[in-house]
C-alpha cells in the first residue's frame, strides 16, 4: 500500500514579510491556500494591506522569503507569466469608461480574456441588468462596485484579489458580495481579501496587520526638504 503524499498548497507564503516606505508591515508570515480557501487581511486603514496584496499579485517582491504557485515562486519570469493568469484583481481604482455603456465595461475585458456570454448574467446577479445599456457615468458608487464585481465574474479565474471589496456597498449589496465569494469557493477558487471593514467568509483565515507609525526622519529626508533650508 502506498501512501499518497498530501496536495501541495495552491499558494503557500514561505517566511514572507513585506516592506513598504522603508518600513517592515509583516515580517515571516506563513500562510498556505488549497482550493477553496479563503484569507482575509484585516487592519486599519494606511497599515498596509493594499501593500501586502500587491505583492501576493506580484507587482512586488517580497522583502524576505517566498510566494510559491504549485510549489513554484511566482517572482520567477516564466511562472509569473502564469500565475497572473490565476489572478483577477479588484482594486480601489475601478477602471470603469464612463463613455462605454455597462454591458460595454464588462465585455470589453471579458473579450480580452477570450470569453463570451458571461457579462449579461454577471450583471443581472449584481443587479445592474436593467441598465446594462445605459452610460456608466450614470452610476452611483455602489453600482460603479458592482459593475467591478460583474467583471470577477464575467472573467473567472480562480484567484480573487479583493482590496477593500465592500467600500460603497450597502447591507445588501455586502450580502451579495459575500454570496459570491462563497459561490467562487465552492467551486474551488480561492478569494484574498483586504479589508478594514467586516465581511462575513466562513472559515477564511485572518492576518491582521499592525498599526503603522510614521518613521523616524533621517539627515536624508532632511536634505531633502525645502521647507527647512
Amino acid at each position: 500500500m502506498t501512501l499518497r503524499r498530501p496536495p501541495l498548497p495552491r499558494l503557500l507564503l514561505d517566511n514572507v514579510s513585506c516592506m513598504r516606505n522603508a518600513q517592515q508591515i509583516l515580517r515571516h508570515v506563513n500562510v498556505s491556500l488549497h482550493d477553496g480557501g479563503a484569507l482575509v487581511l484585516s487592519g486599519t486603514n494606511g497599515s498596509g494591506k493594499s501593500t501586502f496584496l500587491r505583492m501576493l499579485a506580484g507587482f512586488s517582491r517580497p522583502s524576505a522569503g517566498q510566494i510559491l504557485w504549485n510549489g513554484h515562486d511566482v517572482t520567477q519570469s516564466g511562472i509569473f507569466q502564469q500565475y497572473k493568469l490565476q489572478l483577477n484583481w479588484l482594486s480601489l481604482k475601478d477602471a470603469v469608461k464612463e463613455k462605454f455603456t455597462v454591458l460595454d465595461n464588462v465585455q470589453w475585458f471579458e473579450l480580452l480574456e477570450g470569453k463570451q456570454g458571461k457579462s449579461l448574467p454577471a450583471l443581472e446577479l449584481m443587479g445592474l441588468g436593467r441598465l446594462a445599456k445605459d452610460k456608466a457615468r450614470m452610476l452611483s458608487m455602489g453600482q460603479r462596485k458592482k459593475l467591478q464585481l460583474a467583471r470577477l465574474l464575467a472573467i473567472d479565474r480562480p484567484i480573487w484579489l479583493l482590496d477593500e471589496p465592500s467600500v460603497a456597498l450597502d447591507d445588501d449589496g455586502v450580502k451579495l458580495l459575500e454570496y459570491i465569494i462563497a459561490e467562487h469557493r465552492k467551486k474551488g477558487g480561492i478569494v484574498i481579501v483586504a479589508t478594514h471593514l467586516p465581511i462575513q467568509i466562513e472559515d477564511a483565515m485572518v492576518l491582521r496587520l499592525p498599526p503603522r507609525f510614521p518613521r523616524r526622519m533621517t539627515s536624508v529626508d532632511l536634505l531633502g526638504r525645502a521647507d527647512i533650508l
